[in-house]
């Protein structure tokens, strides 16, 4: 697992499609049951409060940011565990269409029609979902998270996939493909207010992964100083990279820690 991120450099070639009418995007830490104690570790990793439970099972919660706008959702889950994104939209009908005609596949579609569960050319799952019409403005890091920001989700993809998943979600978001700060990365920035990044990190080998998994990447103003609040808190200490630390949390799943800048994404 390898977690940085892109400074300014070439780009590939230019996206020619204008992509999906995205107004916000959620990002899901899908914890598998039970989730309280990995709910309770990503609100004090990231100085939220968590929201009402919400769903059949109260499944789902939002975590709330002292300020600005949320974008962080958690999700208790019988198997299994990772990240997935949710793609609010105003035409949930059309936005499936152009996602379909850009190699997803349609893997559920709840009956109010407002949510469909779809997964990328290369198996990583995504939801459509139906926009309720409020305007955000953004969000910034709280004050508990020491500055940093759950702000990047990095894709790792097979070598004979990436292609592929880099060019659904450059022409699914309508962004421009930025070379990262490793040959082995593709970065695409979404405007303001959206302010995630997603990293397309291309494995060196295939291996036994036949499908794209995501992990979560936080940016940090000292990364030293969040790995030790990070295993204070429960983490496990998995790796280090050249920028990176490799970290497990508490009933969740990998994510890394890096040396971007908090309110760039980019490398300082």
């Amino acid at each position: 697992m390898a977690c940085v991120g892109a400074n300014a450099g070439h780009t590939p070639p230019a996206c020619q499609h204008v992509g999906v009418d995205v107004r916000w995007i959620w990002v899901f830490l899908d914890c598998p049951q039970p989730a309280g104690a990995a709910w309770e570790f990503w609100c004090r990793a990231t100085g939220s409060t968590l929201s009402s439970r919400r769903g059949e099972r109260g499944e789902f919660a939002t975590l709330l940011p002292a300020q600005g706008d949320p974008w962080l959702k958690v999700q208790e889950v019988r198997t299994g565990g990772g990240v997935h994104l949710d793609l609010d939209v105003p035409d949930v009908d059309t936005a499936v269409g152009q996602a379909v005609r850009l190699g997803a596949r349609e893997v559920h579609r709840y009956p109010e029609g407002t949510v469909v569960v779809m997964t990328s050319p290369g198996g990583f799952t995504f939801c459509v979902t139906a926009w309720n019409g409020r305007e955000r403005t953004g969000w910034r890091p709280g004050p508990g998270s020491d500055g940093d920001a759950v702000d990047q989700v990095a894709l790792d993809i097979p070598p004979d996939l990436y292609a592929a998943e880099v060019a659904f979600w450059s022409h699914l978001l309508g962004v421009e493909p930025e070379r990262g700060s490793r040959a082995e990365f593709v970065v695409l920035t979404l405007s303001p207010p959206l302010r995630l990044r997603l990293l397309l990190h291309r494995l060196d080998e295939p291996g036994d992964r036949t499908t794209v998994t995501g992990h979560v990447d936080l940016a940090c103003a000292d990364r030293a100083a969040t790995r030790a609040r990070h295993v204070g808190l429960g983490a496990i200490h998995v790796g280090e990279g050249a920028r990176w630390s490799v970290m497990r949390g508490v009933g969740t799943a990998a994510y890394c820690l890096t040396d971007r800048d908090p309110r760039t994404g980019r490398l300082p």
